[in-house]
């Protein structure tokens, strides 16, 4: 039984051996399997959050998509629309145009016969008084003075400012001496203004200045006439018109307008002696 025992000893302890050395294996192996699941869960985790992404990204094109079709509509509408009124604002120049021609025409006509007829008052009637020349009031079926205002003024409100030059240039070649003159050459100046021509707008302001220091529109030529000068960097010919409007009409609406112009032009160079 010694010698049995002492064979067996040898035997049992590799047997315990391996078992343990199986035991360690199933372990490992355990840790292997819990690190592959959490590794397939993080990835799981992550295609997940991947595909939350792709499909947010699909929903927000999508939504663009929708939208950028709405806004083709809205143009296309928007685009109809100012066809539209470009239409109406061509018929309405057309309009004007042919009608300044129209009174163009009747008033060479009447100048063609006023100078053809030269008659002579008859004998014993008393001579008529001379009216001042541009102040008459116009002939029967010819645009008056008033007419040719109205006129310019209506294409000067509806963006036509060439067709609105027209009018009053019309008022002026035949009524220089009207009393409303001056409001002709400042809506000519407005008009030069509408399409960025500055000096020659400059030029119908002065006009107003230098010819109707009595009219409406004085304060308003002065102060167009110190934004122009400022505009060009003229800086002390800006201050003089200003400087002239404050003085020549303290209480007007320009005049408040020219100090702040004043104030932002700051104060004038000093001239070296």
């Amino acid at each position: 039984m010694r010698r049995l025992a002492a064979a067996l000893l040898p035997l049992l302890a590799a047997g315990c051996a391996w078992h343990s050395d199986i035991t360690r294996l199933q372990a490992q192996l355990l840790d292997q399997q819990a690190a592959a699941a959490r590794a397939d869960s993080v990835a799981r985790a992550n295609l997940a959050a991947i595909a939350r992404q792709v499909q947010s990204v699909l929903d927000s094109l999508a939504a663009q998509q929708t939208a950028l079709g709405a806004f083709r509509g809205d143009l296309r509408v928007e685009l109809y629309n100012v066809e539209q009124q470009l239409v109406a604002v061509q018929e309405l120049t057309g309009q004007s145009q042919q009608r300044l021609t129209e009174l163009r025409t009747q008033l060479e006509q009447r100048s063609e016969q006023i100078a053809a007829q030269g008659t002579a008052p008859a004998p014993g009637s008393p001579a008529p008084a001379a009216a001042p020349a541009g102040q008459g009031a116009a002939p029967a079926g010819e645009p008056s003075p008033d007419q040719l205002m109205e006129l310019g003024l209506q294409q000067l409100r509806r963006g036509s400012p060439a067709t609105a030059r027209t009018a009053f240039a019309e008022f002026l070649k035949n009524y220089p001496l009207h009393a409303r003159a001056g409001d002709a050459w400042f809506f000519t100046g407005e008009a030069w203004t509408a399409d960025q021509q500055s000096d020659s707008a400059a030029a119908a302001y002065q006009q107003v200045v230098q010819h109707f220091p009595s009219s409406g529109h004085m304060a308003a030529a002065l102060y167009k006439l110190g934004l122009i000068a400022g505009q060009a960097g003229k800086k002390d010919e800006a201050r003089a018109q200003f400087n002239r409007l404050v003085a020549s009409f303290p209480l007007s609406d320009e005049a408040a307008l020219a100090r702040d112009q004043l104030r932002a032009l700051g104060p004038a160079a000093a001239r070296p002696r």
